[in-house]
């Protein structure tokens, strides 16, 4: 499998920052923030199955304008992969005939542009032997990381999350783990705003990667905007045993 980074960014503010959004092999996305933009049209029209965490804008929004400019170029609808709960705040907030149309009826329900498909945390997804599975996670609205198994190695995405002790229960199982991207989104002197939002700080980065019992490279996602610097630095301080390293754009994985 081969992931590229096409978004990782707390917000925006310049081509370097990209809200969340990670490229499969040609076919999958794992969330669909800012970054899918800047695909090529050819690029999204291969896209069949998004794999969403959970429903803030910043994982979601580039999913109306993909299917609404992809949907009549292809023979098949694009596949969302959601947890029920995230299912119906997209139905009901965002593909609503208010703020978007629902493209499950266009152009006719029979033959739409759109399909969901129906998540659950430890129910493993395979796609042409690619194994896809919802992990635990723990924000302030329902939400899923993942973990990506090529069968040669793994990668995990945390997603958005706060302290979240079941995620590490699965984690540690992991034989074949490579790779860690794991969400960072505030400074320590935020840390009130970590807990209420359930993100993570440096210190609190910390104190999760504790409970880490398998070797594993770890990279750093959601930094916000003008305190990436700040956040890395502590991320070092905190952190720096596990040599934890910044997400960018672009970068790509193999396993």
């Amino acid at each position: 499998m081969k992931l590229r980074i096409l978004g990782c960014s707390g917000g925006i503010g310049g081509r370097h920052l990209r809200t969340t959004s990670f490229l499969v092999d040609n076919d999958i996305l794992i969330d669909a923030g800012t970054g899918v933009g800047d695909l090529s049209l050819a690029e999204l029209a291969q896209i069949d199955h998004i794999f969403i965490t959970h429903s803030h804008l910043d994982h979601v929004t580039s999913i109306p304008f993909l299917v609404d400019t992809v949907g009549g170029m292809r023979a098949k609808p694009v596949t969302v992969y959601v947890t029920r709960s995230t299912r119906e705040i997209l139905r009901n907030h965002i593909f609503n005939w208010s703020i978007w149309p629902d493209f499950t009826e266009i152009p006719t329900p029979e033959a739409p542009f759109l399909r969901y498909e129906e998540i659950e945390v430890g129910r493993c997804v395979t796609l042409a032997g690619r194994e896809i599975t919802p992990l635990p996670a723990n924000h302030t609205v329902p939400a899923v990381g993942y973990h990506l198994n090529s069968g040669k190695g793994s990668l995990v995405f945390t997603g958005d999350t706060g302290v979240n002790d079941p995620l590490w229960q699965v984690v540690n199982r992991i034989s074949n783990l490579r790779y860690m991207i794991i969400e960072t989104a505030f400074s320590n002197k935020e840390r009130w705003l970590a807990d209420v939002s359930k993100h993570l700080c440096p210190s609190m980065l910390a104190e999760e990667l504790v409970k880490l019992d398998r070797s594993a490279e770890i990279w750093i996602t959601h930094l916000k905007p003008g305190e990436i610097e700040l956040t890395m630095q502590e991320v070092e301080e905190c952190a720096g045993q596990w040599s934890p390293r910044m997400l960018q754009n672009g970068q790509m994985f193999e396993f």
